[in-house]
């Protein structure tokens, strides 16, 4: 019998043009168009070439490949036409996980974006006068209910004034507070340097030079905003004086840091936020500060201490607040600043505020958010209700979902464990959760968190000390018995 060599293996392959006439996959082109049903023949044939190339491939597996070559082209086009970013399940316990894109939208968010997205909106034209208009006030005045009307008489000051109560006149005067919106934190940051400080000199602890996810420095965000860095005190020790003495005729801006993602311990000092605000009006220098997370809800109601809000920064005098959207607000990507309505005035007048301006989907989803707040309704925040959830509640979940795990070669407990709230935001905060934590014979906990985090619908898990363990603090509960299902299939391949 004569071997087949591999020109005789490729001549058993079909043409481009021969594939398209079967008419499974003329079917196939009809639905999902030609173009794509074509691309994805001309990868299953070249994937067949490379086999035959490789050797890995003889005449009986060519045959064998040939008599399944349209579900094979359809699978390719399945793969090929899959979304590749998906919806996930967060089962790690970490509320605002970047990685998993921080914080859930709530339902009202999603239903304005779908209203607004799917049509014509008033995003910057003025129904009343019919001329333009600004595509921030939809939210400013929301902004404005929320921190305005709740900083009372600490609200920021006058410049040149050196009581933190100045800020009474200001209100007497004009809107003491305003909020602007740009895409995101650092843009945020980036913008209040610029127009602040340009050319000029912005004082900093040396112990607040973070730097966070993705590279980003304080150092790097500040020259590029063509400002100055003026570093005073030391690594864990930075006194008052220090940013007095460096104030000089170039200083055009105290800046505070938010330590997001790390602490300093031990022997350490750190100036308060009244003495610096203090210094900036008696110094007649604006005084910034970066929260990077920042909340519009007390913490303390969710026993986390220690983590400024907002609403404390204004209240204590700052001038200018900045902080995320989707962290600790609840709310889309973006970032915020909040302050004197005169230095947001100019913020908002910079050219480089049109370049880093947000969408009309951030701006929905930022409105729907904020009036849940001012309606009082946290539980509607779906990073802000996880939050609220008590050990017990979720404990009660854990161990109906336990009891529907049904292999005998699981090993399940449900016990006491910690979650975060992640995204930067209070690094040494935990809350007290109970978790489930699986076991499999023969199969690794690496593996098993493999399997689930590939499945049909991706689980994320996190795990420790060789057991997988998953908190339901961020899962959805309805998303409950869905956890157990993959969990049982993986176990039935």
């Amino acid at each position: 019998m004569k071997l087949q060599t591999n020109v005789d293996l490729y001549r058993k392959l079909p043409s481009v043009d021969e594939l398209q006439r079967n008419p499974e996959l003329a079917a196939l082109a009809a639905r999902e168009g030609h173009i794509a049903v074509t691309d994805a023949a001309r990868a299953v044939l070249a994937s067949l070439r490379k086999e035959i190339a490789a050797g890995r491939l003889a005449a009986d597996g060519v045959d064998l490949a040939l008599s399944g070559l349209e579900d094979a082209v359809a699978r390719q086009l399945r793969q090929a036409l899959k979304h590749s970013l998906q919806s996930v399940i967060n089962a790690t316990g970490v509320i605002l996980h970047t990685n998993l894109g921080r914080a859930p939208l709530s339902a009202a968010a999603l239903e304005h974006i779908r209203e607004i997205a799917g049509s014509y909106s008033n995003l910057e034209l003025d129904l009343e006068t019919g001329e333009r208009g600004k595509r921030d006030v939809h939210v400013d005045r929301l902004f404005r209910k929320l921190l305005e009307e709740r900083v009372g008489t600490a609200a920021p000051g006058l410049p040149g004034e050196h009581s933190v109560g100045a800020g009474v006149l200001a209100r007497a005067l004009e809107p003491t507070i305003s909020t602007i919106v740009v895409n995101n934190n650092a843009a945020a940051v980036l913008l209040a340097l610029n127009t602040l400080a340009e050319n000029g000199e912005v004082i900093v602890s040396r112990g607040e030079l973070v730097e966070i996810g993705g590279s980003f420095r304080i150092p790097d965000v500040m020259a590029k905003s063509n400002a100055i860095l003026r570093e005073v005190g030391t690594t864990n020790r930075t006194r008052i004086a220090d940013y007095a003495k460096a104030i000089n005729e170039q200083t055009r801006l105290l800046l505070r840091v938010h330590r997001s993602n790390f602490q300093i311990t031990g022997f350490t000092e750190q100036a308060q936020i009244e003495e610096l605000v203090g210094l900036a009006r008696q110094r007649n220098i604006p005084l910034l500060e970066d929260l990077g997370s920042g909340a519009l809800f007390d913490l303390r109601s969710v026993g986390v201490n220690r983590e400024s809000s907002v609403l404390d920064g204004l209240r204590q005098g700052v001038d200018v607040v900045t902080y995320s959207g989707d962290k600790l607000l609840g709310g889309p990507q973006a970032g915020l600043l909040s302050g004197r309505s005169d230095l947001i005035a100019r913020m908002r007048s910079n050219s480089l505020f049109r370049a880093l301006r947000a969408d009309k989907l951030t701006y929905a989803a930022l409105e729907a958010t904020l009036l849940a707040y001012v309606k009082g309704e946290h539980d509607a925040i779906p990073a802000v209700g996880m939050m609220r959830l008590s050990k017990e509640e979720i404990g009660r979940r854990a161990e109906a979902v336990a009891k529907k795990l049904q292999s005998s070669r699981l090993t399940v407990e449900v016990v006491d464990g910690e979650s975060v709230i992640g995204g930067g935001a209070a690094p040494s905060s935990t809350l007290p959760t109970r978790v489930l934590a699986i076991s499999a014979e023969g199969t690794s906990a690496d593996e098993l968190s493999r399997r689930l985090r590939v499945w049909d619908t991706p689980v994320i898990a996190r795990v420790e000390e060789g057991r997988v363990l998953l908190d339901l603090r961020t899962v959805f509960p309805e998303q409950d018995e869905i956890v157990a299902q993959s969990i049982n299939r993986v176990f039935e391949r």
